[in-house]
């Protein structure tokens, strides 16, 4: 493939800044058979070529078109062919009658990250384009307010199934277009989803919006247009250097409650400051649904304007005494069900923690009503970790009764990693690059008094 090809030079150049050429791991890659990600699945392949690294294409059949299973075909050969292995995933059960979209895009999220992570892929390609970055900024000023912004690296929205994995869209800068363009001009067929027409849809309704302001765009390879699309603003504005500033400060403790100080939230950008505060406050609870921007700002006015602050949000309790801002679970909130454990075996509870029993016969569950049983090693392990985030913290129990908080906590059959400070620096920017998603640095930040930067 000639890297004067505009193209290829826009998403080669895309994998240079945030791949690990030399990585043995599988690259996965998002492909349903569409122009963008068939492009992509060219171009990702040919630049995995030349470093012997694999490509692990991954196609998702939603089942909501009675065409689904022949495109799923179409995709499977068409990765084959191009080099790439092959796995596809289905959308089995029943699917709800509102917010189909948003449900189908969540779900996708999820079982494409569970893939690549069984695969041992840390990053997983999608071939969203300059259109799509257009076309959910209109969907967000017109039908869908809280859509997320498209950037060129992010982390896996789905939580906890996407944990450790990133997303990389090298191809935001490119028109769809343009894409096309380049397809035709190698012979090379792809896929169209009625769905993109269909104007129940908002993202249908965007695309024909958009189209009508913008007729006639070339389909020239050449022709970009990510100044129209708001590409560079996504690729790296300001704010995002003060969030990583932020995030920089931020100790996580090996209970997964988190700490900055005050004048660092106070004095920042105030769209840093609520950005910081939103991933703040998932990460100490574990949440997936971040806080309306309203009731982030009253909580940033009380911490200007306040001694001291208590305050539930998200399902995280915000404990700031003095200069000191701390982020824990509320442990009044749903979700800290026990939990059977199987020895050996990995498992994640009330999304902060992944646990391991070395030991059968151990239920997992929140210490709230069983602080009295503990031994007085782990009573007084208890003092190094604030009051409030207390009854929120998993113990173990067996069947006679005794209960132990696990290590490094604790003297309980069993191990716990707080899974807060990896996804904090994720969420915050402190991850560039595919280098920085080794277990030892993602690792990093889990320590009493570690900082959360991983790179």
């Amino acid at each position: 493939m000639r890297l004067t090809d505009p193209v290829a030079e826009v998403a080669f150049a895309a994998f240079h800044r945030r791949l690990d050429a030399a990585s043995p791991a599988p690259l996965a890659l998002a492909l349903s058979g569409g122009g963008d990600s068939l492009a992509l699945l060219h171009l990702a392949c040919a630049w995995a070529r030349k470093g012997g690294r694999p490509v692990l294409a991954l196609t998702l059949d939603h089942r909501l078109n009675p065409d689904s299973a022949d495109w799923t075909r179409f995709a499977a050969d068409a990765a084959r062919a191009a080099g790439a292995q092959w796995r596809g995933l289905s959308w089995d059960g029943p699917k709800p009658s509102t917010g189909l979209p948003a449900a189908a895009r969540a779900v996708r999220h999820a079982l494409i990250a569970e893939a690549a992570r069984e695969a041992g892929a840390g990053v997983v390609l999608f071939g969203h384009t300059a259109d799509d970055v257009a076309e959910a900024a209109l969907m967000r000023a017109t039908d869908v307010p809280d859509l997320g912004t498209l950037r060129e690296w992010s982390p896996s929205p789905a939580w906890p199934e996407g944990r450790g994995v990133f997303l990389l869209r090298p191809l935001l800068g490119i028109s769809r277009g343009a894409l096309r363009g380049w397809l035709q001009a190698r012979k090379l067929d792809w896929l169209e989803d009625p769905a993109n027409e269909d104007q129940r849809f908002a993202r249908a309704r965007a695309r024909t919006a958009l189209s009508t302001a913008h007729p006639g765009e070339s389909r020239d390879p050449g022709v970009f247009f990510g100044e129209r699309a708001g590409f560079r603003k996504n690729l790296g504005p300001g704010f995002r250097r003060v969030e990583r500033d932020l995030g920089g400060e931020a100790v996580v403790g090996p209970d997964g409650s988190i700490s900055i100080p005050r004048q660092a939230i106070v004095h920042a950008d105030p769209e840093a400051a609520r950005r910081f505060l939103a991933a703040a406050l998932l990460c100490a609870s574990g949440g997936v649904r971040p806080p309306r921007t309203v009731a982030l700002d009253r909580l940033l006015a009380r911490l200007a304007a306040e001694e001291t602050v208590t305050a539930t949000l998200a399902g995280s309790r915000v404990v700031a005494e003095g200069e000191t801002v701390r982020f824990g679970r509320e442990a009044g909130r749903k979700g800290l069900e026990s939990r059977a454990l199987d020895p050996g075996r990995m498992q994640v509870w009330d999304g902060r923690f992944e646990v391991q029993a070395d030991a059968p016969g151990l239920t997992l569950r929140s210490l709230a009503g069983f602080a009295a049983r503990l031994s007085k090693t782990d009573r007084a392990a208890l003092t190094a970790i604030a009051a409030a985030f207390r009854p929120a913290l998993p113990v173990l129990s067996d069947d006679a009764g005794s209960v132990a908080l696990p290590g490094p906590l604790g003297s309980g059959a069993g191990r716990i990693r707080a899974l807060a400070g990896g996804r904090l620096a994720a969420a915050c920017g402190l991850i560039a690059q595919e280098s920085a998603l080794s277990p030892a640095k993602l690792e990093a930040g889990h320590g009493a008094e570690a900082a959360v930067i991983l790179s």
